[in-house]
């Protein structure tokens, strides 16, 4: 926790951006659902006590899958996939955007304290924003019709999104801000992509990003969306009671 307080002190205006971007995120999520609702005449505040406790939980559940990240074999080490988007893609179905905002700041939250920062917030801002690319188009398409057919419509476009954003993210500032932090040229990144991947060629970072980080992101998204899609009806009485999908 004191190594964690050294780094904020240390970040400050980085944490301050980064804090900016969770509400930018938080209030764009709560604008979105309150449309839904309207739409849908659902009279049901966007937080209760109960929705309050499930999404605790449901973050703490992602907080420990975020920690048993690994690697792959066709990106460098330094990347690494985690299924911490399982329980909020759940619990963002549950009870909408906004919940699934809060609890990918949550599991953030958990994992700083938890674990710590080693990349200076970077890669915990990557986390955060690439997570929310792809549960909230998801919940907010979900969320205006709550049927099997959108709900797979929504996991296929917020995989999708996930996957050209998530990529595009790399390439224009996650990669950019690595090579800052630790102080090595961009291009020693891009050649860690090459030794191990084909398709990575050396001092090209679309061809890097492209065959990296864009098959990462969709077997994530993929993989979630369809343990989503089968999990979900038979936990959302549990979840939500009344709550069909």
């Amino acid at each position: 926790m004191n190594e964690l307080i050294q780094n904020v002190a240390e970040n400050t205006l980085y944490v301050l951006s980064f804090f900016g971007i969770i509400v930018l995120m938080f209030v764009v999520a709560v604008v979105l659902e309150k449309a839904a609702r309207k739409k849908n005449d659902v009279k049901e505040p966007v937080f209760s006590t109960r929705k309050i406790a499930v999404i605790g939980m449901f973050s703490a559940v992602a907080m420990l899958l975020h920690l048993f990240d690994f690697a792959l074999p066709f990106a460098p080490p330094f990347y690494k996939l985690d299924f911490s988007e399982l329980p909020i893609l759940v619990g963002t179905f549950a009870f909408g955007p906004a919940a699934g905002v809060m609890m990918e700041f949550i599991k953030i939250l958990l994992k700083l304290c938890v674990k710590g920062t080693s990349t200076a917030f970077v890669g915990d801002l990557a986390n955060f924003v690439i997570g929310c690319s792809f549960i909230l188009p998801a919940s907010v398409i979900y969320i205006f019709r709550k049927n099997k057919k959108t709900a797979i419509i929504a996991c296929i476009t917020g995989t999708l999104i996930m996957t050209v954003f998530g990529t595009a993210f790399n390439a224009v500032y996650l990669l950019p801000a690595f090579s800052k932090l630790y102080s090595m040229p961009l291009e020693s990144l891009i050649a860690m992509g090459a030794e191990v991947n084909p398709l990575a060629q050396e001092g090209n970072i679309v061809s890097f990003v492209a065959a990296c980080v864009a098959p990462l992101n969709l077997i994530k998204g993929t993989s979630v969306s369809l343990v989503t899609l089968l999990i979900y009806k038979p936990l959302s009485p549990i979840i939500k009671t009344g709550h069909r999908m």
